[in-house]
């Protein structure tokens, strides 16, 4: 897993960030592209599972949860 400094994954509880582009290929792009990973959408981390694996995010309004491998090809544009 690679946690880059400007993804997704390194956001803590309560942090949030707006989306920059994604990373992903084939069926996950389009996985990730349906539950609404796009481009300036503003995310923010609801919680945490106690090994940090996977997250709880909020996005438009609504909660989903991902592994952090999923969210390492998710970048940040910039902290909120």
């Amino acid at each position: 897993m690679n946690l880059e400094k400007n993804t997704l994954a390194i956001l803590k509880k309560g942090q949030k960030a707006k989306i920059k582009k994604l990373n992903a290929k084939g069926k996950l792009l389009h996985k990730l592209l349906d539950m609404g990973f796009v481009s300036n959408a503003q995310i923010e981390v609801i919680r945490e599972a106690p090994l940090f694996d996977p997250m709880q995010l909020k996005l438009h309004n609504y909660n989903l949860t991902i592994r952090r491998s999923e969210a390492s090809l998710i970048e940040i544009e910039e902290h909120l």
